[in-house]
């Protein structure tokens, strides 16, 4: 018997001894508060007696207080198991999993479920294993669902190491590692298996071994229904969620094929007033109804809260308070089939939120494995700082780039070209056609239209190529952005209403060795390295990252007279090729849903 089986033995024995033994007494009982039953459904006056690490009983704990026990007077409070976030990406939020974790915590999350897939895309095996023997060193749970492929498009895109089946048996064994994250290299079923369809068979071999060791496998499936659906959910082991369903039927369809919704609320991309739809108007069941955050910015962290503010919202949608928590808790726990947490009930951890106000979610304390860590929005207790080796910090292997090198070239004076079209607040995007001027060869942005070059430069020193066509909706007026996030395989997306500041851009983004830069007239306005892996900084924490990421917003409005909503998130999301309808890569304009290279120049010049 594992050694771990035996402490655990040993540790029942002990709660059940206090529970029985008129002289043994619980640790720490919440006294007098609201419970939130996610099982029953139900809110009741109940206690919570803790011992150690773990619930002793719910219920009345006058018994089990003696002379040393810790009471905590929660009168007219509601108290609930923590919440897990079930998808999300600490690269998205540019911070280190501790820092993610010092500005989470504090609002009620106790449970992350994160998938290294950004960092996975850059720097493989080595990136990933980094980042989670980070979480091994948090009081937090923090767990991982790795990806089984990268790139998602091989072919059609260059990561900086290629994930494959190879790779599962080293990543799945990681008792930290819950799964396979996001099998986002099927989201485009039929392309891929009429096109790619070894990237099908090599994605059956990882999820077979997965389920053979009792893993998990989170699907990706955006925009599928009927057969195609059905190919994804089997693609996956037939277990799977979707984090991509953004639409009520969408929503109707995927509970009905017993998919787990993980419906999004994050700060770019919100889905779940739509998906909600399903339940709150058409009755659907909520059980595999689940909230996420999937890419927050520390920003939105520190202003609305964490998994607390997606409850609120959901609330806000007419759902009922409890089952908007069911949401991110029980759910959840059902779906990754996690034993200890979820929950309030015997043995459980004793990972919990006192809620002071139920209706807006304002998470008063916060108690992980009995231990309180937060009080009044604040953390209470020392976590150190995390700094990463060196040897993620080596991700970019490009060299400058020359401003010709960046233009978009025709023939003539005039052209039409295609261009992506932003959709504000979704990874979506549109396909739209525009006729451009062309001057010495070259085709000249159209401020005035919104109609700006977009390219993406590889940067880890496999391909050299660069991807070059337009996009409308960024609302640039003045100078270049370029920013080596980039959604999936994190080259350089770059966009701006000069080809000499958007070089300039790229240049800056090279020399700080990964991060964000802003160009105007030939002069930096703003930037942000991030070193690791070209995608996190820990160099700084959580809170200044969210200062300096609002000072960039700020910059990005008054300098560049960008009007739209997070310009940094969107702009890295126009290289991601498994969600509809254009995207761009280190090869050139993608056509998803045909998964293939189109010309971005369709009418030569006249």
């Amino acid at each position: 018997m594992k050694t771990s089986r035996i402490k655990q033995a040993i540790e029942w024995r002990l709660l059940i001894e206090t529970l029985l033994n008129p002289n043994k007494y619980a640790d720490l009982v919440l006294k007098g508060g609201y419970v939130i039953n996610v099982i029953t459904r139900e809110i009741y006056e109940a206690d919570v007696a803790i011992l150690g690490e773990r619930i002793l009983m719910v219920g009345d704990a006058s018994k089990l207080i003696g002379p040393q026990t810790k009471v905590e007077n929660v009168q007219g409070k509601f108290v609930s198991p923590g919440f897990i976030d079930s998808h999300m990406h600490f690269e998205s939020a540019m911070l280190t999993v501790t820092e993610f974790s010092k500005l989470s915590i504090p609002t009620g999350t106790t449970t992350l479920v994160a998938d290294p897939h950004e960092i996975g895309n850059v720097l493989g095996v080595v990136g990933m294993k980094a980042m989670i023997e980070e979480a091994k060193q948090l009081p937090n749970n923090v767990l991982f669902t790795v990806p089984c492929l990268t790139p998602d498009a091989p072919g059609l895109e260059t990561a900086g190491y290629d994930v494959t089946s190879k790779d599962m048996e080293e990543l799945l064994n990681d008792p930290y590692v819950q799964g396979i994250g996001e099998i986002q290299g099927f989201a485009n079923v039929r392309p891929v298996f009429a096109h790619a369809s070894h990237v099908l068979d090599d994605q059956l071999a990882s999820v077979a071994y997965a389920k053979s060791i009792g893993k998990t496998v989170e699907g990706n499936c955006p925009g599928l229904f009927g057969e195609e659906l059905a190919a994804h959910i089997i693609s996956g082991g037939t277990h799977i969620s979707c984090h991509e369903t953004t639409t009520k039927e969408e929503m109707i369809e995927k509970l009905r094929y017993g998919v787990s919704v993980f419906m999004r609320e994050g700060s770019s991309q919100r889905n779940m007033a739509e998906c909600i739809r399903a339940i709150t108007e058409e009755g659907l069941d909520s059980r595999r109804a689940i909230l996420v955050s999937d890419d927050m910015v520390p920003e939105d962290l520190m202003k609305y809260g964490h998994m607390n503010d997606i409850v609120r919202r959901t609330i806000a949608q007419g759902v009922d308070p409890v089952e908007a928590i069911q949401m991110v808790t029980i759910n959840p726990a059902t779906h990754f089939g996690f034993q200890d947490v979820g929950v309030l009930a015997p043995g459980k951890r004793a990972d919990i939120a006192v809620i002071g106000d139920l209706e807006q979610m304002r998470v008063d304390q916060v108690y992980l494995a009995g231990k309180k860590v937060a009080e009044n929005g604040e953390l209470i207790i020392d976590i150190p700082s995390y700094t990463y080796p060196d040897y993620v910090k080596q991700s970019i292997k490009r060299k400058p780039v020359k401003v010709e090198e960046l233009h978009i070239q025709a023939d003539g004076y005039r052209v039409k070209v295609r261009a992506i079209e932003v959709i504000p607040d979704q990874n979506l995007t549109g396909a739209l056609e525009f006729d451009m001027t062309v001057s010495q060869g070259v085709i000249q942005p159209d401020v005035g239209r919104d109609v700006l070059p977009l390219l993406v430069v590889e940067r880890h020193g496999r391909s050299g190529k660069i991807g070059k066509t337009f996009v409308h909706g960024i609302r640039l007026k003045y100078g270049a952005i370029a920013e080596s996030v980039a959604h999936d395989t994190h080259n350089i997306i770059v966009t701006g209403t000069s080809y000499e500041d958007m070089a300039l851009a790229v240049n800056r983004v090279i020399a700080m060795g990964g991060g964000i830069a802003m160009i105007k007239n030939g002069k930096v306005v703003g930037d942000l390295p991030l070193r690791v892996g070209g995608l996190i900084t820990d160099e700084m924490t959580g809170k200044e990252v969210s200062e300096r990421i609002a000072q960039l917003h700020r910059l990005a409005e008054e300098e560049l007279g960008c009007t739209l909503h997070v310009p940094f998130m969107h702009l890295s999301f126009l290289s991601l090729i498994t969600s509809p309808k254009w995207k761009i890569t280190d090869m050139g304009l993608i056509e998803v849903d045909r998964f293939e290279v189109i010309p971005t120049v369709i009418q030569g010049g006249i």
